[in-house]
């Protein structure tokens, strides 16, 4: 998306390494369908590029210019045959036209999560509907919302500064800091995030620092269910891991929805 620009999207793979086994269940997903398929969200390239070297030719969709460069740079040290199974292209999932269809879309690591209102959401699922084959399949994850985090985030700290991580920063060797802050807005089910990145020098002195804005918009069990039927589709499977086990509150939301 926009937030990122070039040296945020250099971060971004020290900082969002992903779910257990999110990559493996993609990949086993995709060799299941068969080719040809398409991620939206696709990113640096986290789940894409391991599909394309288990030999599924792919097609990734991406807002943000900086992600994909960084995708692209990666794609460019495969070898020639997986290279060849992969296109990558810029462009909003809410209204996208590839003048083909898949057998599979995948919407991996709460991409969905982007899209902000419920019209942007219908218009993906309903983009994304035509470009599936007769009987293809969708699969997409987000996080299940807990309303204790929610209302511990509306009270006077639920803004405060909260460490998260840490990496060595790729260009400079320093060591970079991972932390962020939170506020909810329950009636619209908005999380404003703000990723901030601290260098340090060897004393332990800040000598960078850096604020990504991030906004998602949460999405509840039954209302993703209602989405998804309403714009055409049957669920087949809601799982609450990547190993495939059942569905817990507060854990994932792994669908797998058919095209009707």
């Amino acid at each position: 998306m926009e937030m990122y620009d070039r040296a945020d999207a250099a971060f971004y793979d020290y900082y969002s390494t992903g779910l257990e086994g999110d990559v493996a269940f993609y990949v086993e997903e995709a060799q299941k369908a068969g080719a040809p398929v398409l991620e939206l969200g696709c990113g640096t390239g986290r789940t894409l590029i391991p599909v394309a070297q288990s030999g599924i030719e792919i097609v990734g969709l991406d807002r943000a210019p900086a992600m994909l460069a960084i995708c692209r740079d990666k794609i460019a040290k495969l070898s020639p045959e997986t290279q060849r199974r992969i296109d990558i292209l810029e462009g909003d999932m809410r209204d996208f036209s590839l003048a083909r269809r898949f057998k599979l879309v995948t919407i991996p690591y709460r991409a969905f999560l982007h899209l902000l209102t419920v019209e942007d959401q219908r218009s993906a699922l309903r983009c994304i509907h035509d470009h599936l084959e007769d009987d293809g399949r969708l699969i997409l994850n987000i996080f299940d919302p807990r309303l204790d985090i929610i209302t511990a985030h509306l009270g006077p700290l639920g803004s405060a500064v909260k460490k998260l991580d840490e990496f060595t920063h790729p260009d400079t060797g320093r060591h970079v800091l991972v932390s962020d802050t939170r506020t909810y807005t329950p009636e619209s089910q908005l999380i404003e995030q703000c990723w901030i990145f601290e260098e340090l020098d060897d004393q332990g002195t800040v000598v960078a620092k850096r604020y990504t804005p991030m906004t998602l918009r949460y999405v509840y069990r039954y209302e993703m269910q209602h989405l998804l039927e309403l714009c055409g589709y049957a669920v087949e499977a809601l799982y609450g891991d990547f190993q495939r086990g059942p569905f817990r509150y507060g854990g994932e939301q792994i669908w797998v929805a058919r095209k009707t």
